[in-house]
């Protein structure tokens, strides 16, 4: 098991922030001012297009920022085929588990207010959670298991750092996703009347894959996170985001469930169907999922998921926190409070070559080896094939959205990382 106090640093996320102190803003800049070539960046046209002239992707839209000015914003192919509507800058995609890092934020907002200490026992605050049990042996049969008692409590740092034992709904193992299907627990997509609490405090009352702390092990655990905020705020989270986090960056088409207004700007699913070719996700995609959820007056604002947004919206998030908490003149977090979430919290464990913080995934020296992408990078992305990360070395902020599931042709992302850092100076 991993001893709590084990934290590791990893060198370079000692990264600094007072060259961004000031809350510089995400403005339309030149890449040879900021030591990007732009013969270079054409090489991103070209891998991009021919994805799309391939039919391995209807659609794309690409944005990088360097020391805060934009030199790359570029939409590709189409946003709907069927309809011809061609993709644009500004079209909304749903970016998943992209909501993973804003919860997290949200989170350490609070922590910041004293509302809770990291290790605290989640149970302090939902009680369902008190005396956790392992899982110990399944029956297949009939969805019934036994347990054992969990060898310490669930803390909120492992909720953070997905040690806590939670697994994920609908495609988390195929145990625990029969056990929380009975149970009526979601992985975050949901269109109809249901409320997070009653969702998190049934999870609370069902077993854990792995004991506390024992390993890396994706999960509902910032949707956990999720109620916490509620709770600790008395807000509901779209309201909390709305108030704290979206107005404050000028994220104005970032929402778990869009205005009539804007559903045009929606971009739908894409799947492989016959033949290979991409067509429009429908309901026997994936069992359970309705991808029109955004486009529904849904109650369902899950901590982990759900949110949909806009490259330059979740660009705005990055920048605040490459600027060491703030942005535009709005202090979100405190300059150690990014610190504390860019550094390595899960010691000796791994993340593939890569280490976790609290909320993102971050770039260690073995993980730069594999495509170049800076030590102390932190990052992640969505379900639909939304990739993004933050480098506060190179002081870029990359984003790279399609919208397809599954994504048979993820390698564009690596692609698109090792075309950005071979177009620096």
């Amino acid at each position: 098991m991993m001893n709590k106090w084990r934290f590791l640093l990893l060198p370079v996320l000692f990264f600094n922030l007072n060259a961004f102190s000031q809350g510089n803003i995400l403005l339309l800049g030149n890449p040879a001012a900021e030591k990007v070539s732009a013969e270079r960046l054409q090489r991103l046209d070209r891998l991009i297009k021919q994805y799309v002239d391939s039919g391995w992707v209807v659609g794309a839209d690409a944005f990088i920022a360097r020391n805060g000015k934009i030199i790359y914003n570029k939409s590709f192919g189409m946003a709907d085929a069927e309809k011809k509507v061609p993709m644009q800058t500004d079209h909304i995609f749903r970016i998943a588990s992209q909501t993973k890092a804003i919860t997290s934020v949200a989170v350490m907002m609070l922590y910041e207010e004293g509302k809770f200490l990291l290790d605290d026992p989640i149970s302090k605050y939902i009680p369902s959670f008190a005396h956790p049990k392992v899982l110990a042996a399944f029956n297949p049969k009939d969805s019934s298991y036994t347990t054992v008692a969990a060898r310490r409590e669930i803390t909120i740092r492992d909720l953070l750092t997905h040690t806590s034992g939670i697994d994920y709904a609908q495609i988390g193992s195929a145990n625990m996703r029969a056990i929380y299907a009975k149970n009526g627990i979601y992985a975050g997509f949901v269109y109809d009347k249901r409320l997070l609490a009653d969702a998190i405090n049934k999870l609370g009352t069902l077993p854990l894959v792995h004991q506390p702390g024992e390993r890396f092990t994706y999960g509902l655990n910032i949707d956990v996170l999720g109620y916490l905020v509620e709770k600790l705020s008395g807000k509901s989270l779209d309201q909390f985001f709305k108030e704290r986090i979206f107005n404050p960056l000028g994220m104005n088409d970032t929402y778990f469930y869009l205005p009539p207004e804007k559903y045009s700007r929606l971009v739908p699913v894409y799947t492989t169907g016959k033949l290979n070719r991409l067509v429009k996700a429908d309901g026997n995609t994936f069992p359970g999922v309705n991808w029109d959820y955004p486009k529904t007056a849904g109650t369902y604002y899950a901590g982990g998921a759900g949110l949909s947004s806009t490259t330059k919206d979740y660009a705005a998030f990055l920048q605040m926190m490459l600027n060491g908490g703030v942005y535009n003149g709005h202090r979100l977090l405190a300059r150690h409070t990014v610190e504390i979430m860019t550094m390595n919290q899960i010691g000796n464990l791994n993340l593939d070559r890569n280490k976790f913080g609290l909320g993102f995934e971050l770039a260690t020296k073995d993980g730069q080896a594999k495509l170049g992408q800076t030590e102390g990078s932190f990052s992640w992305g969505g379900f639909y094939g939304t990739v993004y990360w933050a480098d506060p070395k190179e002081r870029m902020v990359c984003l790279l959205y399609v919208q397809e599931w599954p994504y048979p042709h993820g390698e564009l992302s690596d692609k698109f990382k090792v075309l950005v850092y071979s177009a620096l100076e």
